[in-house]
């Protein structure tokens, strides 16, 4: 079986790593918070005191940070420390499954590729419970070689695996796809809202619309009313799920993106506005559902 390294084991990272365990791989954690490793341990997974202890000797090589900096950090190193490119075997495949812009990623992947090593940026999309469930899509951005021999791995962690071009491809697919995702968030909050300032059943009317011209995914899935649909997020105060202030890091990339390529984006630059004005009223930890409140009369004007 496969021997993998998974360094960043936070609400993605460590439901990800569970099922490499469960499917039989050794698997070698590292995370600068020692309780998510002992999480892992108690598992099965082996621990490492560092990151690139943990990648040294292993043949996959998967990564979930929270930005960039972290990324390019990681990978690259700096005058005091060696990165992942420096002490990894050459035949091993790197795997960054966070969320980051694509210049970032095309950079780890041209060292990489100067040295021999195969990288690949590999966003996901499907929250907490498809990492849980196994059930992610993966975005790939990278070589044919690596994308192939990838999916020993990302099989066991996700239902659907795309390759949407070179380094970085995966980043952009990411982000284009979460634009959208929060214009639909914010397109169908407003229009339950109407419904019910207009005295319609927001169930009612969810499942007209659901199956309607207006149908979307967060109708479907993770409707963003509270109590018209079981086990999402707005039906338990908005906790769980894709907080907030990811979907504004998101929207962010997204704009930067859309800035570099003279794309444009007016209904992602109004959800980033949207979004970040939500966030700065204290919701930022909080699921991107929430953004239905905005939309809500207060208590008073009921």
């Amino acid at each position: 079986m496969a021997t993998v390294a998974f360094i960043g084991l936070g609400n993605m990272g460590g439901p990800m790593a569970a099922n490499l365990i469960k499917a039989g791989m050794t698997v070698t954690v590292f995370d600068l918070v020692p309780a998510a490793v002992e999480a892992l341990t108690k598992q099965g997974a082996l621990s490492a005191k560092t990151a690139c202890g943990a990648a040294a000797a292993a043949d996959y090589i998967i990564t979930m940070l929270p930005a960039g900096k972290h990324v390019h950090s990681l990978y690259i190193g700096d005058d005091d420390n060696k990165g992942l490119l420096d002490v990894v075997a050459k035949d091993a495949i790197l795997i960054d499954c966070s969320t980051i812009d694509a210049g970032t990623a095309q950079t780890v992947g041209a060292q990489a590729a100067a040295k021999g090593i195969e990288f690949m940026d590999a966003p996901v999309s499907g929250g907490t419970a498809g990492a849980a469930a196994g059930t992610l899509t993966f975005i790939c951005g990278g070589s044919d070689n690596a994308y192939d021999k990838a999916q020993t791995v990302l099989t066991v962690m996700g239902a659907n695996i795309f390759h949407a071009g070179a380094a970085g491809a995966g980043q952009i697919a990411k982000i284009c796809n979460n634009m959208l995702l929060s214009v639909l968030m914010v397109g169908t909050s407003e229009s339950l809202q109407l419904g019910i300032d207009n005295g319609l059943d927001p169930k009612v009317l969810s499942d007209i619309m659901k199956v309607s011209s207006g149908g979307n995914w967060t109708l479907e899935k993770y409707n963003p009313c509270p109590d018209v649909m079981v086990n999402v997020p707005s039906s338990n105060d908005y906790q769980g799920g894709f907080m907030v202030d990811l979907m504004v890091k998101d929207l962010g990339l997204s704009q930067q993106a859309s800035l570099a390529s003279n794309s444009s984006t007016p209904m992602g630059a109004l959800a980033r506005s949207l979004y970040v004005n939500h966030a700065r009223q204290g919701n930022g930890r909080r699921d991107f559902s929430s953004i239905f409140e905005q939309f809500a009369k207060a208590d008073e004007d009921k």
